[in-house]
């Protein structure tokens, strides 16, 4: 197990799907019912009903079916989702991938053939839009005009 911790002493270039957390993966032949929470990332390639919280990356295999609730850091969906997806990140849907319901997210990236049907919001870390400020009146030094 030494060579596992010996590999990170110089920092790799890596995808955002490993993110140096371990990996949980439910199987295309598994079928998970409750709620599903995890430091790490996940990983669904069978069937999942209920609730799933990671901090970590959430990744939806093409077989994967979930009916759930889901909050994570950045949902990757290659197969079929139905319920509320809360992603920090961003959600991406690959063009297998199907998601019914309402997503929350501050980056929605849909590739051509992947399918939302539901309600978007953007999440975003700035308090209050710039573009919705009443616009300023400037009254600097409002000299009569000679």
């Amino acid at each position: 197990m030494s060579s596992l911790f010996g590999t990170n002493k110089k920092p790799q270039a890596s995808p955002v799907s490993t993110n140096g957390k371990p990996e949980t993966v439910i199987g295309s032949n598994t079928s998970f019912v409750g709620t599903l929470t995890s430091d790490g990332n996940i990983r669904i390639d069978g069937a999942v009903e209920g609730e799933i919280e990671v901090l970590g990356n959430l990744i939806i295999g093409a077989t994967g079916r979930v009916i759930a609730t889901i909050k994570a850091q950045n949902v990757h969906v290659s197969g079929a989702v139905k319920g509320t997806i809360i992603a920090s990140e961003q959600l991406e849907i690959s063009p297998s991938g199907k998601v019914w319901g309402d997503i929350t997210t501050a980056a929605l990236h849909i590739e051509p053939g992947g399918l939302f049907r539901g309600q978007s919001s953007m999440t975003t870390n700035i308090e209050e839009p710039l573009l919705l400020e009443a616009p300023r009146h400037h009254h600097s030094h409002s000299e009569p005009e000679s």
